[in-house]
């Protein structure tokens, strides 16, 4: 196992000098993408900032061998991701902002599951990526909480502490894939992060957007979608698979994410 704060329940090491990942005995995954400052420099507060490059580092479909099968009959897919320490500009690490992209499957734009390892992260989330935003979100998550994104909503994941590596897994659609487009027209989302000196996060308002308010809390737990507390997520898969089912298949919870709380 590595060494971080939060055993994920599949053994992954975090090469950290290199942004690199070395799987275990049994444990299958692709090397890792890198996503550089220039390929989100689109949705940051400030494009022309400086930071670290790659900003972060992305592994899908990862998942124990034992799995593989199911993993591709159920439509899931895991991923992976460590971000860099230090800040962009005044901002800290963070994604591009997006949006899911339909799925072919389902005809959906799935949600997303994230369970931080190690580090600290916001999750930011808004409910439309058009002029009105809707319900925006920023959660704060430590090692072991969970976030649940729903469908459709727009997103980022920014690292809350520029002294340390961000770490975290996630659950997605097989199929999955982004929309960029609002996001980019708007330049970024409705809310920047905003972290100076390295410090504590704060942030200012997207002027491209309708005024919104911005709800800022600590993550919760999700009884309702049957996530087991206290178990890694991955470890649903074998546990209680349908516990996860929604992820590629959220039509069964349809009346729930009308107003879904994150």
């Amino acid at each position: 196992m590595s060494e971080q704060e939060f055993d994920p329940g599949i053994d992954v090491r975090f090469l950290k000098a290199g942004m690199n990942f070395e799987y275990g005995p049994g444990v299958y995954g692709p090397r890792p993408e890198y996503r550089s400052l220039d390929a989100i420099r689109g949705s940051l507060r400030d494009p022309n900032c400086e930071g670290p490059d790659p900003v972060y580092a992305i592994a899908m479909d990862v998942g124990r061998v034992d799995d593989r099968d199911e993993l591709v009959r159920r439509k899931l897919l895991f991923g992976i991701v460590m971000y860099a320490k230090g800040s962009l500009g005044d901002g800290p690490v963070q994604s591009q902002g997006h949006v899911h992209a339909v799925s072919p499957h389902c005809g959906w734009s799935t949600p997303e599951l994230f369970e931080i390892w190690e580090g600290r992260a916001i999750v930011y989330g808004q409910e439309n990526s058009e002029d009105n935003p809707g319900r925006c979100v920023a959660i704060e998550a430590e090692p072991g909480d969970r976030v649940v994104m729903p469908p459709r909503w727009a997103h980022f994941v920014a690292n809350a502490d520029s002294q340390s590596v961000l770490i975290f897994g996630a659950w997605c659609d097989r199929q999955y894939g982004f929309d960029y487009a609002q996001v980019r027209a708007h330049g970024g989302l409705a809310w920047f992060p905003l972290m100076p000196d390295g410090g504590q996060i704060n942030w200012i308002r997207n002027s491209t957007y309708s005024v919104s308010k911005l709800d800022c809390r600590k993550a919760r737990t999700y009884p309702e979608l049957g996530i087991h507390r206290g178990m890694p997520i991955y470890n649903h898969l074998q546990s209680d698979p349908e516990s996860i089912q929604w992820i590629s298949n959220p039509a069964r919870f349809a009346k729930l994410w009308q107003r879904f709380q994150p």
